[in-house]
Formats: structure tokens, C-alpha cells, sequence
């Protein structure tokens, strides 16, 4: 995945991800692994104890570890070595303010899902987005996979023939039991709706599902009927989502979401029907994709196997047999996004990744479901961006 050509890695700077912080570990791990990027500035926690710490056990320099991020924003766009690109991996709030500072200066943003907390902070990012010359990318890192790519090249070909079923859940067990009220940090921020927005489970990994369906499908959702439900004590946001879809054209389809599913660690799955065969892909297990063409026997299409295309063989890295996952996949992404940064910087829009990299617009659809999701109360409800 190293890219040629380059002389130099993308300066990176990181809002969020300190000490402790999974996600902001997942991001540094995938901006370095393909040699694309470089971390050089950050404001890495809110609280200013921390913020020093953990920049200085990431070895930054004194002056580029920053208590604030509208600091870090202003002073790095006025240095000659200033930061290209920022990820935002702070909790849900957060989001639309960081972004918002430094899309303003026209620095490149790279943000984690969901893009906002709020229906009304997307639609005010998307117009400061397409205002700024900075590119903005959403880190829905799960379409990074080569055989989820290669399904949606399966399906653009017609290899399945009109979709009629969808289905996707995605099943964890974190909150079976009510940690927050015991002060898990990532459980905590996560049932506050001041920080999480709206939706709970459904914002968190509800999200990751739908972006799936959409981005192998090219299936647009037109209405849903969600039942949210709450099963911790005291809970304020939902754990467990049930859902029927239906898409322009005619296609079904149905999601789940639970973070209460005993027995589930990380379990995204999809299943899709046509007229003409099936295709079945399993996170956990993720090098593996099922075909089922009608009346004929099974295949088992296997990541870096025979016969796959070059959609799949670009995000490729290790020859059959040796497994590639989450990192991997997540890497990926980030290259995709560099490339799209570097033809942003070039003004050339040849190199622009073809919809592979979601934007602005994957981050609104993402905000229009939770808010659909939220308002359905058991009722058919349309998507709408009026």
C-alpha cells in the first residue's frame, strides 16, 4: 500500500486519543503503517495534564503539544511546517467544533463516526465543507476491507442482478451489564446524549452497519421503521436497535444493533440477495466472502485468492493465506485518504478515489439515519435532507 512518488509523509496532527484512548491508538497505528503520514502536533485530551503527557509519550516536540485545540489550529496554519491533515477522535460532541476549526484555516480533516453529534451541526458542516479548500474525510474504516470491496464490484457489475434483501447487524455485549454508572470512561461519554447526541447504540455502531449496506449496495434508503430500546438500568440512550428498510426500487431490508447481545464481541455482518445469487461477509471473520449464485453450488472467495478483481487487489497486502484485519483494513482507508489529500493539494481531481473515501456526504446520511431512527418510534419514517 506504501505509495510511490512521494518525497515526504502528510504532516498529522491528532485532536483527541490521549493516554488510554482506544480509537486514537487504532488511528496513529493506520496514518504509520503505510508510511503516509506523519504524527508531528496534537491536543490530545481536554484536560491539560494529560494533553501534555500523552504528547510527550508520543515523543512530539514541546512547542506542538497544545492544551487547546483552536490554538493548535491557528498556530500550526501560521507555521512554514504546520500539520496537512487533522484526525478528530474525540467523543461525539466534540466533532463539528474541531472540524469546524480546522476546515476554517484549510487544513485537511480526517474525522471518526459519527461526523456530528446533531442533524443541525451536519448540515452546518457540509456547507463549511464544500466553502473550504480543505478536503474532509469520515474514518468509516469497515469499506476498507478487500472483500468488502469486492462485493461492491460484484454487485456494480450486476453479478447479483437487482437487489431485493439486505440484511446487517452488528452485535457487541460491552453494555450488557451498566459500566457507565461504575465510571467506564468509553461507556460513559457514550450513554450521555450531551456528548453521544441523540443516539446511543444506534450512533455508535448502528451507523458503521448502515454506511456498510450503503456502500457495497449503492442502495439508497428512502424509509425505516426502528424500535430503540434501553435495556440497562437507568440508561439514557438506546442499546439495542431493530429496523426494516426499504430502498428506492423496491429492495428490503433489515438492520440490528445491539451492544447488549450476550456473547458478541464484534459481530458486523451482511447478507445480500438479488435476483441472480447471494453475498455473505462476516467482520470476525473477514477474509472470507460467500457467493451463492442461484442453482449453483456455494463459493468461497478468499482475500488475496484467484480470480478476485483489482478492487480488491488494491487494498491487498499479504499473498493468501496470511489473514488481514482491522488495522489493515483501517490503514487502508487512511491511504486512500492521502491519496485523495494529494490530489486536493495538486488540484487534481484524476486521483480524487472514485467515492472510496467517505465525505461529508456519508457523514450526513450517517446523522439523517440516526435522526430517522430516533424519530421512527415503531412508525415508517422518510429519510430527508429538506
Amino acid at each position: 500500500m506504501q505509495q510511490e512518488g512521494y518525497a515526504r509523509p502528510i504532516r498529522l496532527g491528532m485532536v483527541g486519543g490521549g493516554i488510554d484512548a482506544f480509537i486514537g491508538t487504532v488511528h496513529r497505528f493506520a496514518a504509520r503503517l503505510d508510511g503516509q503520514y506523519e504524527l508531528v502536533a496534537g491536543a490530545l485530551s481536554s484536560s491539560p495534564d494529560k494533553a501534555r503527557l500523552s504528547g510527550e509519550r508520543l515523543g512530539l516536540a514541546e512547542d506542538r503539544i497544545y492544551t487547546d485545540f483552536l490554538e493548535m489550529a491557528q498556530r500550526e496554519v501560521e507555521r512554514p511546517d504546520g500539520i496537512e491533515a487533522v484526525a478528530i477522535v474525540t467523543p461525539n460532541h466534540m466533532h463539528f467544533p474541531v472540524a469546524r476549526a480546522f476546515l476554517s484555516v484549510g487544513i485537511h480533516v480526517i474525522c471518526d463516526k459519527p461526523m456530528t453529534a446533531s442533524l443541525a451541526d451536519a448540515r452546518e458542516l457540509v456547507s463549511l465543507a464544500g466553502r473550504s479548500k480543505a478536503l474532509f474525510a469520515l474514518t468509516h474504516n469497515y469499506t476498507a476491507y478487500p472483500l468488502v470491496r469486492e462485493a461492491r464490484q460484484m454487485i456494480a457489475e450486476g453479478r447479483l442482478g437487482a437487489l431485493r434483501v439486505v440484511q446487517v447487524e452488528y452485535a457487541q455485549d460491552w453494555l450488557t451489564e451498566s459500566i457507565e454508572n461504575e465510571g467506564q470512561k468509553q461507556a460513559s461519554w457514550r450513554n450521555d446524549p450531551a456528548q453521544a447526541g441523540a443516539g446511543g447504540c444506534i450512533g455508535d455502531i448502528g451507523t458503521h452497519a448502515f454506511n456498510l449496506l450503503s456502500f457495497i449496495t449503492g442502495l439508497e434508503t428512502e424509509r425505516l421503521c426502528a424500535d430503540l430500546s434501553s435495556f440497562g438500568p437507568g440508561r439514557q440512550l438506546d442499546d439495542n436497535v431493530h429496523m426494516m428498510l426499504r430502498f428506492k426500487g423496491g429492495a428490503r431490508g433489515m438492520l440490528w444493533a445491539s451492544q447488549v447481545a450476550s456473547g458478541n464481541e464484534n459481530h458486523l455482518a451482511i447478507r445480500i440477495y438479488g435476483e441472480k445469487g447471494g453475498l455473505e461477509w462476516q467482520q470476525e471473520n473477514p477474509n472470507q466472502l460467500w457467493y451463492c449464485p442461484f442453482g449453483e453450488p456455494r463459493r468461497l472467495l478468499t482475500r488475496g485468492g484467484a480470480a478476485l478483481s483489482s478492487a480488491a487487489s488494491a487494498v491487498t497486502r499479504t499473498p493468501a493465506g496470511h489473514p488481514e484485519g482491522y488495522l489493515e483494513a483501517f490503514a487502508s482507508l487512511y491511504s486512500d485518504i492521502a491519496t485523495a489529500i494529494r490530489a486536493r493539494q495538486l488540484d487534481d481531481d484524476s486521483h480524487a478515489q472514485g467515492g472510496l473515501v467517505p465525505s461529508v456526504q456519508s457523514g450526513i446520511e450517517g446523522l439523517l439515519f440516526i435522526d430517522a431512527a430516533v424519530r421512527s418510534r415503531g412508525s415508517w419514517v422518510s429519510l430527508t435532507q429538506d
